[in-house]
């Protein structure tokens, strides 16, 4: 794909799901690629098996709530490539099935921590980074959250929607200097957590089809096709965009 060869890319959130599966597509497409994840072991996998097939890749572990970890992370990238053209803000995580009153304060303090400002800090880096390269992309993992509430999932809708306007105001801020900044809203997708979860409640497919138009979760790969195109030339004139990859989910 146009705009992706030869890029030096970061993923978050890269040893697994969604960020293993951009990893995979974003090396298979000529990227230069910087995975980050807190999960060593498995980060560390994926980049010998991205290398052994002569593809380019690294592994950096990093916390994205830890701000001196996010700048060793970018360091990284510009040290291994020589510069920063992109990069996909993927980590996260889920909701604790609680109403509002039930949530405990860290629990709300979990979700923010890392779904705003683990993305607040690596866009502090990373913006830095690629204005010394002339420009780029970056491209945050949003929600349908962020479009509609998610039940028993206040502070997951929450975070989203900031994420959301996060993106926006970077978007904003950038666009004059070359750097376009957009995120994906996917809805379900079938990720090692999501089929985990089907083994204890397989009922909960049936959920899915009927809240989809498409009548299914999404593939990681296909939120990982989404992000890349963001990330790519064939995207250069669309910035400040939270881009629904949710198969009709908010259709309804």
């Amino acid at each position: 794909m146009s705009g992706i060869s030869d890029r030096s890319i970061i993923v978050t959130g890269g040893a697994s799901g969604i960020g293993e599966a951009a990893a995979r597509l974003f090396a298979a497409n000529g990227a230069r690629v910087t995975i980050a994840d807190v999960s060593t072991g498995a980060g560390e996998e994926l980049a010998r098996e991205l290398t052994g097939k002569g593809l380019t890749a690294q592994f950096v572990t990093a916390d994205v709530t830890d701000e001196e970890q996010v700048a060793a992370m970018v360091a990284a990238a510009e040290e291994a490539y020589g510069r920063l053209d992109g990069a996909f803000n993927n980590a996260g995580v889920p909701n604790h099935g609680k109403d509002l009153a039930d949530l405990t304060r860290a629990e709300f303090d979990r979700v923010f921590a890392i779904n705003v400002t683990g993305p607040f800090l690596c866009m502090k880096h990373e913006i830095p980074a690629l204005l010394r390269a002339g420009g780029g992309s970056i491209v945050n993992t949003a929600s349908v959250g962020s479009f509609i509430y998610i039940p028993k999932a206040a502070e997951y809708t929450a975070s989203k929607h900031a994420l959301a306007g996060l993106t926006k105001a970077a978007a904003a801020e950038y666009g004059e200097h070359g750097i376009r900044v957009n995120a994906i809203g996917p809805s379900t997708s079938k990720t090692p957590m999501y089929m985990e979860y089907l083994k204890l409640n397989p009922a909960y497919e049936e959920t899915v089809a009927a809240t989809h138009a498409l009548r299914r979760g999404s593939e990681p790969v296909e939120q990982a096709e989404a992000a890349m195109w963001l990330l790519s030339d064939a995207a250069s004139y669309v910035t400040g965009v939270t881009l629904a990859v949710d198969g009709g989910y908010t259709l309804y």
